[in-house]
């Protein structure tokens, strides 16, 4: 199976807001700003925010500690902040058509992200502290697809084509373990509870978990043809995972026992999960048709569901923010999207 995180075509409205149950230093990147966005009312707690690059490809979005939330731009070729006021800034990446994916606040006051087409690691610093940074892959055509700060004070990433997990430090020495099933097509990877990293392999139908060591551990999956994609700690001290072929939300513990909930909706592709600040689990349902919706679930299973207003627009990304709220990218649309929850 191709993995979702290729390069997306460019791809271009009704509210239900009822729930239904070595280095590379490059120079600082030019900046653009703009203030446009529907704002919530007390009828519609949703806030849409279009980003000012046409046809950009939002993808994953994350909170970072200066408070603002952070996004990649798949097809932009730039990372995105946006405010809790929906103020939107744009920075743009030094290396062309670097298909940024995935994003993550580092250990160092920085954000580093993935460039798949590239085959980079990149590094923004916060506060305008300094200029970007790209570290090169040591293999070509690695797809470099999704990172995540580690225990160990180091980065670790998903390399979808080379089949492996790779983990870079601050000071960008990179390391590679090749995952034990052959072209396991993996994606997310998140830390967990147990301070080791988990992942998913949407092709080898598993969960992993990866110590600091490198050492490897793959758990099958109950259901078939499953397409496990994202996965996050829960507040239970399991891990969270979605199944997008399968069309449920999975539960791990630790210790490999796996539990799976069917999603409310039928075909919603739930893609990527998170932690939000109600103790539930929040999820995108990328499907324009049967889905466009954020999905929640509680630790006991029990789902809701919200239509994102602007129809048709493949909810993608998502992360909770400082304002407790629900973030996420609108891949279709070109959007920022925010969910008030409280």
């Amino acid at each position: 199976m191709m993995s979702f995180f290729r390069r997306p075509m460019p791809l271009t409205q009704t509210v239900d807001q009822q729930a239904s149950s070595s280095p590379l230093p490059l120079k600082q990147p030019a900046q653009q700003q703009v203030a446009s966005l529907v704002v919530p009312s007390a009828c519609n707690p949703f806030m849409e925010s279009p980003i000012p690059t046409a046809g950009s490809g939002p993808q994953v979005i994350t909170t970072a500690l200066d408070g603002a939330l952070w996004f990649t731009e798949s097809l932009g070729n730039k990372i995105g902040r946006i405010d809790l006021n929906g103020t939107i800034t744009e920075f743009p990446l030094p290396t062309a058509n670097s298909g940024p994916v995935g994003i993550t606040m580092g250990p160092d006051l920085a954000l580093w992200f993935t460039e798949r087409d590239a085959n980079k690691i990149g590094r923004l610093p916060l506060f305008h502290r300094g200029p970007m940074t790209e570290f090169p892959l040591p293999r070509a055509g690695s797809g470099p697809t999704f990172i995540t700060m580690g225990p160990d004070g180091a980065l670790w990433f998903t390399e979808t084509d080379a089949n492996k997990i790779g983990r870079i430090t601050p000071t960008g020495v990179i390391t590679e373990f090749s995952i034990p099933t052959a072209d396991s097509g993996t994606e997310v990877i998140t830390m967990g509870p147990d301070g080791n990293l988990w992942f998913t392999e949407e092709d080898g139908n598993k969960i992993g978990r990866i110590t600091p060591a490198g050492v490897i551990t793959e758990f099958p999956l109950p259901t078939a043809g499953s397409v496990p994609i994202g996965i996050t700690t829960g507040p239970d001290g399991a891990l969270w995972f979605t199944e997008f072929g399968g069309n449920k939300i999975g539960r791990i513990t630790p210790a490999g026992v796996i539990t799976e909930f069917p999603a409310l909706t039928e075909v919603a592709e739930p893609f990527l999960i998170i932690t939000g600040a109600d103790g539930a689990l929040w999820f995108t349902e990328i499907k324009a048709k049967s889905g466009n919706k954020i999905g929640r679930i509680t630790t006991c299973g029990f789902v809701a569901e919200f239509t994102v207003p602007t129809s048709a627009s493949a909810p993608h990304g998502i992360a909770s923010g400082f304002d407790t709220a629900i973030w996420f990218t609108e891949l279709k649309v070109n959007k920022i999207g925010r969910l008030r929850i409280f």
